[in-house]
């Protein structure tokens, strides 16, 4: 499986770094997440400068996309050009957005009148956006789902992974990250909030 991990100018570390962390714990399998961006280098919120490992056009073509997010996501979102660029298809991806990524993911128009998560501060410009914010870290619509809070990108790759290659495996790749003393509460809790958006027959494979 490729992953697109879409990591802006100004964007946070939590939310990239995080998830394609816990994605590429499935590289054994032929995973990999990528840290992919428009330009050849970003720099974060906290001043970290890194290369892209792959330019956007790689999101086309992924087979799951995350759009994380950062300070600078309002700007993007007013950049037709840009979001012209970023061209995603549910019926073959599975696509999840973070934070002030479901401003831009709203923008694109794959969130239409379906509720959706976000974090405090972008919530009133979801809301503008025309999208009714819920008070919850995770929620999927079919191949789409959103998370709200710097430590739900979590729920977005555990819900990638048991999407794709079952439950079993996202609670392994938790259970890596979880902190020593706490990994069973940790990835029950994570797999609490992402079981109920998986299908029936996810949800019924064996532990």
């Amino acid at each position: 499986m490729q992953i697109a991990v879409l990591t802006f100018d100004g964007f946070n570390e939590l939310d990239s770094f995080v998830a394609a962390a816990i994605l590429n714990r499935l590289r054994g399998q032929g995973w990999e997440a990528h840290i992919t961006s428009p330009t050849p280098q970003v720099t974060s919120m906290n001043g970290v400068t890194i290369e892209r490992q792959r330019p956007l056009d790689f999101a086309t073509d992924a087979d799951a996309v995350i759009i994380g997010s950062g300070i600078r996501t309002r700007e993007i979102a007013a950049d037709a050009a840009l979001l012209g660029a970023i061209r995603l298809d549910p019926a073959r991806q599975l696509i999840g957005a973070q934070c002030s990524g479901t401003l831009l993911l709203a923008k694109l128009g794959l969130i239409g009148d379906l509720p959706a998560c976000t974090d405090l501060t972008t919530r009133p410009w979801v809301i503008e956006a025309g999208v009714e914010v819920l008070d919850a870290p995770f929620v999927a619509h079919g191949n789409v789902a959103t998370a709200g809070g710097c430590l739900a990108s979590q729920y977005l790759a555990a819900w990638i992974i048991a999407r794709l290659a079952g439950p079993r495996e996202a609670e392994a790749a938790l259970h890596y990250v979880a902190p020593v003393g706490e990994k069973a509460v940790y990835v029950d809790r994570a797999m609490a909030a992402v079981r109920p958006f998986l299908p029936v027959e996810a949800v019924a494979a064996p532990a």
